[in-house]
C-alpha cells in the first residue's frame, strides 16, 4: 500500500513540474530567442541487476531542459539586433553569478555604463570579458560577430573594430538550460569558441514555443494529474477497507 501511495505522490509531483514548465512556455511565446522548457520524466532506475525499481525525484538541473529546435528569424533592421546562424551556435554572456553562460537572445542594447548586454540584462562576452563600448555615432556588427564603431566626431570612412562577440558551439557538448533561460555546460566549464560561426545583423530569432502544442500538452498533463490523484484516492479506500476487516467486533 505504501508503494502505491509513493508512486502516486511521485507522479503528482512530476505532473506539477510539467505544468509549471508548460505555463512558463506559454508566458514566453513572444520572448526573443526563448527555448521552450521541457520536463524529463525518465528518472526511474533499476537496481540489483534490474530486479528492483527505485523511484527518485529529479534534481532541478534534470527537471528543466530546453527544446533545441530553432525559432523563426525576424528582420528588424536594427544595428544592435543579431540572430545566430545554425542551431548549434550560441552567444556567450556573463550570468548573474559571474560564470559564462549562453543564449540565443540577440536583441542587444548598450547600458548607460557602455556595457553591451542582452534584452534581459546579461553582459555579452567578447575576446577578454564583457564587451564595453565607447561613445559612438554609428555601429555595425559583422557576420563573424566583430563590432565596429564610428567614434563620436570620428571619420565615417574609418570604422574601428572594438571587440568580437564570443560565439560558441554546443555540438558534442552536454549542455542544460537553467531557470534563468541560459544554457550551461552540465557540471561546469565553458563551450569552445566557434571560429566558423556566423550571425545575421539586423534580425532576431523569435521564441520556438508552439502555442497549439503547448495547449495540447497542458490538457494531456491535466488528465494525467487526475489519474494520479484518483490512484491516491483508491489507495486510501483500499487502506480503509483493509482496516475495517481487521477490526474486532465489540
Amino acid at each position: 500500500m505504501d508503494k502505491l501511495v509513493y508512486t502516486a505522490a511521485t507522479g503528482l509531483k512530476a505532473r506539477m513540474a510539467a505544468q509549471a514548465a508548460i505555463a512558463n512556455n506559454m508566458a514566453n511565446v513572444s520572448t526573443t530567442g526563448f527555448r521552450a522548457d521541457r520536463v524529463v520524466f525518465d528518472q526511474i532506475q533499476l537496481k540489483g541487476g534490474g530486479t528492483t525499481i527505485e523511484a527518485r525525484s529529479p534534481t532541478s538541473e534534470e527537471v528543466t531542459d530546453a527544446d533545441r529546435s530553432p525559432g523563426a528569424i525576424q528582420s528588424t533592421g536594427r544595428p544592435l539586433d543579431v540572430a545566430m546562424n545554425g542551431n548549434d551556435t550560441w552567444m556567450a554572456v556573463q550570468a548573474a553569478d559571474g560564470s559564462e553562460a549562453y543564449t540565443r537572445r540577440g536583441d542587444l542594447e548598450v547600458a548607460a555604463s557602455g556595457v553591451l548586454q542582452t534584452g534581459d540584462g546579461f553582459p555579452v562576452m567578447g575576446s577578454s570579458g564583457p564587451i564595453t563600448l565607447p561613445p559612438y555615432q554609428s555601429l555595425t556588427i559583422a557576420a563573424d560577430g566583430s563590432i565596429s564603431i564610428i567614434p563620436v566626431g570620428g571619420d565615417a570612412k574609418n570604422p574601428q573594430v572594438v571587440d568580437k562577440i564570443k560565439l560558441a558551439s554546443t555540438k558534442g557538448s552536454d549542455t542544460v538550460k537553467g531557470l534563468d533561460n541560459l544554457l550551461r555546460v552540465r557540471g561546469g566549464g565553458v563551450l569552445p569558441d566557434d571560429q566558423d560561426a556566423k550571425v545575421q545583423s539586423g534580425a532576431i530569432e523569435g521564441s520556438n514555443v508552439n502555442m497549439t502544442q503547448a495547449l495540447v500538452d497542458m490538457i494531456e498533463n491535466q488528465r494525467a494529474y487526475e489519474v494520479e490523484a484518483n490512484m491516491m484516492k483508491n489507495a486510501k479506500d483500499m487502506d480503509e477497507g483493509g482496516a475495517s476487516l481487521m477490526r474486532l467486533p465489540s
